[in-house]
């Protein structure tokens, strides 16, 4: 079901977004573009985000955009992560190569919702998720009973085939709701100090970032986690830009998430828990193993 909500032109977008925007502004902070480039990522346009974003994004940018390329993996190097806190090394060659080549792999989901929270997963999708066709999380388990698809997306410069940005899209098999159009580097956010996982999620007229900090477990095993203190630490971000160039952020202290990535009887399982306000709001439970022709 979508969310019938006034259209106030191709700047402002929908009034729901239009007020998140002027949240963002309001309650975060102004921010040089320049100088916080570690937080900033590509925005999407005001009418909807949806499975074809990074086609649009390739011809913006002038690349070419190869889905699921051989071995194309969110992380070129799993070693580029490594830090006096983080011994990369030390994380399992399963989950390493998971990384690094991620278009190798196919993935189940189940969700689980606390009760609590489950009518706020209704809001947000009528709302936003159904329209924009962006964080469309499944409400029960029964939407992804017939699985999901996992494409990962390069866009290379077309004069020298370097890869300019990564992407990743995964969309519900039965009703081809987008779960996810996020895109994956590095950055070493300035009160961290050490080099971690960033995922931007592209919005109307600006981009939610998620900064993870990594961590390797005693049994091989990759944590990412979204805990840090404030701006300028690992967390949850809300940016908006204008088309003068201006950005604002906001850091959401209260929202916060672990995804534990392990080896299990040889598949890889991945448990992804979302909090807000210290509460467990939603799990998300991944079987993932090898495409049957990789």
């Amino acid at each position: 079901m979508n969310c019938s909500t006034p259209w106030l032109g191709e700047q402002h977008g929908f009034l729901t977004d239009w007020i998140t925007q002027r949240w963002v502004c309001l309650t975060g902070r102004r921010i040089n573009p320049a100088a916080n480039e570690w937080l900033l990522g590509t925005s999407g346009a005001s009418t909807r985000i949806g499975p074809d974003y990074f086609t649009r994004l390739a011809a913006t940018l002038n690349c070419e955009c190869s889905v699921n390329p051989k071995h194309g993996g969110l992380i070129k190097n799993f070693l580029d992560l490594r830090s006096d806190d983080f011994p990369a090394e030390k994380v399992s060659p399963e989950v390493v190569r998971f990384y690094q080549a991620t278009s190798d792999f196919e993935m189940d989901v189940w969700s689980e919702w606390c009760s609590v929270f489950r009518p706020f997963g209704w809001l947000l999708r009528f709302l936003f998720s159904y329209r924009l066709q962006q964080l469309h999380m499944p409400i029960s388990p029964l939407e992804t009973s017939r699985g999901i698809t996992s494409d990962i997306i390069h866009l290379t410069e077309r004069n020298t085939g370097a890869i300019r940005l990564v992407g990743w899209l995964r969309t519900m098999a039965d009703s081809g709701n987008v779960i996810y159009v996020g895109l994956y580097s590095y950055c070493v956010p300035p009160e961290f100090g050490k080099q971690c996982v960033k995922v931007v999620f592209p919005l109307p007229n600006g981009h939610a970032t998620v900064i993870l900090r990594p961590e390797a477990c005693a049994d091989g095993s990759l944590k990412l986690h979204s805990d840090g203190k404030g701006f300028g630490d690992a967390g949850f971000y809300f940016v908006v830009r204008d088309e003068n160039g201006n950005a604002w952020a906001r850091y959401v202290r209260t929202l916060k998430e672990c995804i534990h990535v392990y080896s299990d009887k040889g598949e890889l399982r991945t448990n992804h828990l979302l909090n807000i306000f210290g509460f467990v709001f939603l799990r998300l439970h991944y079987r993932i193993r090898k495409r049957s022709h990789s």
